[in-house]
């Protein structure tokens, strides 16, 4: 095999992207709040950014025209290092004398936007969601009311700070990991008593080092299966879980009709006391396209975009670009801010027709959704979208990234919409969703007390025209959270 050194000159062909067309796609991604945020920095940042008088971010629908409908005097401005842009400037200068007087010569926002500014964040201050208190946080102000020894309240600290509300409040570290490595019997002693201390408090069953030692703390002896629901916890738990019943009543001597009182009761108890202290964070949902239907059925798409600025470059510094006196620096600062806020509003108008072309074409696609509900939902590629409207697919999923519409059927993702299928023996196109409404109807509907199996499933779909594997079928049961057909089993049918 030869080896050399020595230079070579070769072609090779790579892709890159533009600064403007960076910025179109992440403008297209963003969400209608994150979009006024946006703006809203932009306005911060550069200067030459306006919005018509009257109006504040997030009120004001956006207005940019089209590059294809602009009149001579609203095409966009170009700034070029290589002309003298006198057309530009003449264009320009039309434009400012027909420009009202309210316009100033300096740039600055009126008092009323700047209030409104003001009044804004203080309404976001004041809408702003309080950190709810934790777990660890409530157990510790409950050890804080007790009047126990010093070396006990301690320890009770140091259990509580190792407790998880996402693990529902169990203890999973072993006692003597809490203690130091030259601990003593004593030690253990102390340590198993600031435990019964932490497991005193609310909420009950915290602090359990297993689930039966959780449920056996929340059981109280006025309970009416007191005794029978401590032995179900104590020596049957799996049993009880896998349902087998039968198991159960030949140890216990219980009846199978007991033993279901006792699980319906059982089913009372809370098998994650601190999961109640989860921080569950619920998105803010605005809808960026609303759907609505006419008098004569046909549906209608329309951006709610009425919280978004019309957006303008400012005549200040475009008379300032043509003054004598403006120095090089100045001209280079008011070049540079002139392009990025032409790429802004072109960006958004982009954004704007982008995202209703899409949600008209998915709403064309999905018309039997909306006017049937969700079994009629069709599969959906976003592949086909994105041959419809003539843009490649990413930027469809760009487009449709964490965007809701509002429907009369509710809002939804966008994203719901696309969805994946399989074919009946008629050759018929149908959604995975549509199969698992079945799925769900079958199971609903079968005698609990012989269940169908996933291989019966499996039979009665085909009887429905739609043919799934039984992987499938255990696959979707499984995520819809429905249990075996042992586990759905009615025993107490099979003794009558």
């Amino acid at each position: 095999m030869r080896m050399s050194m020595g230079l070579q000159a070769r072609q090779i062909q790579t892709q890159k992207l533009a600064p403007r067309m960076i910025q179109s796609m992440e403008i297209l991604q963003l969400p209608l709040l994150a979009l006024q945020e946006r703006i809203e920095q932009e306005m911060n940042e550069n200067p030459l950014l306006e919005f018509q008088e009257g109006d504040t971010i997030g009120e004001t629908e956006l207005e940019a025209p089209s590059n294809d409908t602009r009149s001579e005097d609203e095409k966009e401005l170009v700034v070029d290092d290589n002309s003298d842009n006198s057309e530009d400037f003449e264009r320009l200068q039309n434009m400012i004398a027909e420009l009202p007087s309210t316009f100033d010569d300096s740039f600055r926002r009126s008092a009323g936007g700047m209030q409104d500014d003001a009044d804004r964040r203080h309404d976001l201050m004041a809408n702003a969601q309080s950190r709810p208190e934790s777990l660890n946080d409530f157990l510790l102000h409950q050890l804080a009311e007790m009047d126990i020894d010093d070396r006990i309240e301690k320890l009770a600290e140091r259990i509580i700070s190792v407790l998880d509300a996402r693990d529902g409040g169990y203890l999973r570290t072993p006692l003597a990991d809490l203690l130091p490595s030259n601990h003593t019997e004593a030690d253990l002693v102390l340590a198993e008593e600031a435990l019964a201390v932490v497991q005193s408090l609310e909420p009950v069953g915290i602090a359990a080092r297993n689930l039966s030692e959780c449920l056996l703390k929340q059981l109280a002896p006025d309970f009416p299966h007191f005794e029978e629901m401590q032995t179900l916890i104590t020596s049957h738990l799996e049993d009880l879980a896998a349902n087998r019943l039968p198991q159960i009543a030949k140890k216990t001597n219980y009846s199978i009709e007991l033993i279901q009182t006792v699980r319906d009761e059982l089913q009372g108890l809370n098998p994650k006391p601190g999961a109640a202290f989860m921080e569950t964070h619920v998105p803010n949902v605005t809808p960026d396209i609303v759907l609505e239907q006419d008098e004569d059925g046909e549906y209608k798409v329309r951006l709610d975009d009425d919280r978004v600025p019309t957006l303008f470059i400012s005549e200040y510094y475009r008379q300032r670009l043509q003054d004598p006196n403006c120095s090089t620096e100045e001209r280079e600062f008011i070049k540079q801010k002139i392009n990025g806020a032409q790429w802004l509003i072109d960006s958004i108008e982009q954004r704007r027709s982008t995202l209703t072309k899409v949600a008209e074409a998915i709403v064309e696609h999905q018309r039997k959704f909306f006017d049937e509900g969700p079994e009629a939902i069709e599969p959906l590629k976003m592949q086909q979208i994105a041959d419809k409207v003539g843009v490649h697919v990413t930027t469809v999923s760009r487009a449709v990234d964490d965007k809701w519409m509002q429907t009369p059927r509710g809002i939804l993702p966008l994203r719901k919409f696309f969805v994946g299928g399989t074919q009946t023996e008629d050759g018929d196109d149908v959604a995975w969703a549509t199969i698992r409404i079945k799925l769900q109807e079958l199971i609903d509907k079968e005698d609990k007390a012989d269940p169908y199996s996933d291989e019966k499933l499996v039979d009665e779909l085909k009887k429905a025209g739609m043919t799934v594997a039984r992987r499938t079928v255990t696959k979707y049961r499984k995520r819809m959270g429905i249990q075996s057909s042992r586990q759905r089993k009615d025993w107490s049918l099979t003794q009558k």
